[in-house]
């Protein structure tokens, strides 16, 4: 079967299931597979327990024909199951003539995109990226959960390897969109910052050669470097819409801060340098912690003022999200204010939290912090980069976990793992405290809020 019949296939069976022990009847089976997987092996399964078709890539499934007890009509043999989903999923995102949001950055794409999504879910009914489905099977997921009472998608789009954003921009097929940032994330992958500038800018390739809206941090440096080679090369032709907290004129959505103590309070106004016009300020106070969430905050703004959503029903989307996925958020418990960033860091995110802690008026501070993951060569130096700027804050307290900060030249306290971590808790009972915890989601330091 081409495509074109498999689709015809999944709108007679609109239910596509990857794993053998979720078979609802009628649904095709996928047959996925991974390092330590193969849905191969299940197909013939899950074809037993209800699913109408299975779509394999191994031959071999056909040719046991001890084990298919006449189900081999129902068995549809591809080259790559996996490339087989993407491109379903692409010949599914083309029946919406939606606007279709891309994401990605490495820092702050997936607070941005709920952001994104609260302000658009003033106007609009909006499908956006459930959870951590933003690698190549979950973007090709989130597009399946697209019908026709959406008006718009939002889709995030992580990448750790060189290509990553190339394959799921293909997928996709975003009609506008952003990075959020570049920073020294996954170096292990992409092998130098300049790699991870390249994949990232992959989605700013697909959107200039399809002369697509493109929103831009104005201020960020290295995302504008980025544009202005593209448009070097002849390949940068887009409309552009600028935010930012400086005062160039190019900027559409003007923001600053007003206060952190400790949620993020700040303020924003329209600017129209051609028309000679700015509009007044708009105060807006959130229940995000860090100013570096002012930028996540300003994207959200532009993509909504684009879509033609009212300022006060921006501002009413800004100031009633409230995190819940341990992202900037800051919890009160019995003994302690926790501020927990618990499920990603690298050198950016992690001194972004950092500055953030330390401008914070509040005390005693104590900082949790785990090692940064997937940075290669790299990864002793920056962990001690870290550490410097640990002894210029001059926190009450600081823990660092991991083998990483185990290594670096301190005189912090260190632990080998979040074990150790909870033994301490249990014996010191930290209390009256601003926690800081940050890590890499490896560490498992988000174990440890219901212990303090």
């Amino acid at each position: 079967m081409n495509i074109n019949e498999l689709y015809q296939l999944y709108l007679a069976h609109p239910c596509i299931t990857t794993d053998s022990r979720n078979c609802p009847e009628g649904s095709i089976f996928l047959a996925l597979k991974g390092a330590s997987f193969n849905g191969n092996q299940f197909a013939v399964q899950a074809l037993k327990q209800g699913c109408a078709y299975a779509i394999v890539d191994d031959p071999a499934v056909l040719e046991n024909q001890e084990s298919l007890e006449n189900l081999e009509s129902r068995l549809i043999l591809v080259d790559d199951c996996l490339q087989t989903y993407k491109d379903l999923a692409r010949e599914h995102r083309r029946q919406f003539d939606i606007p279709v949001i891309g994401i990605t950055g490495t820092n702050g794409k997936t607070t941005t995109k709920e952001l994104i999504r609260a302000v658009l879910a003033e106007s609009y009914n909006v499908m956006a990226t459930e959870g951590n489905f933003n690698n190549d099977v979950g973007v090709p997921k989130t597009l399946f959960r697209l019908n026709d009472s959406h008006d718009i998608a939002v889709v995030e789009m992580g990448a750790s390897h060189p290509g990553d954003i190339k394959t799921l921009v293909e997928t996709a097929e975003p009609n506008c969109g952003l990075i959020t940032n570049v920073g020294r994330a996954h170096l292990q992958g992409f092998g130098s910052f300049e790699g991870v500038c390249k994949t990232k800018g992959e989605l700013y390739d697909f959107l200039c050669a399809h002369e697509c809206p493109v929103f831009v941090n104005r201020d960020n440096e290295h995302l504008m470097r980025m544009i202005d080679e593209r448009k070097m090369r002849g390949g940068a032709e887009a409309d552009y819409y600028f935010y930012g907290q400086s005062d160039n004129p190019d900027i559409l959505i003007h923001g600053e801060v007003v206060s952190c103590a400790p949620f993020l309070k700040f303020r924003w106004r329209e600017q129209d340098a051609d028309a000679g016009y700015t509009s007044e300020w708009m105060e807006v106070q959130t229940h995000l912690i860090g100013a570096y969430n002012l930028d996540n905050m300003l994207a959200a703004i532009t993509i909504g003022y684009v879509n033609n959503i009212p300022f006060d029903k921006i501002n009413h989307a800004l100031e009633s999200y409230v995190p819940t996925n341990n992202r900037s958020q800051l919890t009160e418990t019995e003994k302690n204010h926790l501020i927990v960033d618990a499920y990603n860091a690298n050198p950016t995110s992690m001194k972004a939290a950092l500055d953030n802690f330390r401008l914070m008026e509040v005390s005693p501070k104590m900082a949790i912090l785990g090692m940064m993951g997937e940075l290669g060569d790299v990864s002793q130096e920056e962990h001690q980069k870290i550490i410097a700027l640990l002894e210029e804050a001059h926190f009450d307290e600081v823990w660092l976990v991991g083998a990483e900060f185990q290594k670096a030249q301190s005189r912090f306290r260190t632990f080998a793992n979040v074990d150790e971590v909870k033994q301490a808790i249990a014996q010191e009972q930290p209390a009256g405290r601003y926690i800081l915890i940050k890590g890499s989601n490896s560490t498992h330091l988000y174990e440890l809020p219901t212990l303090l």
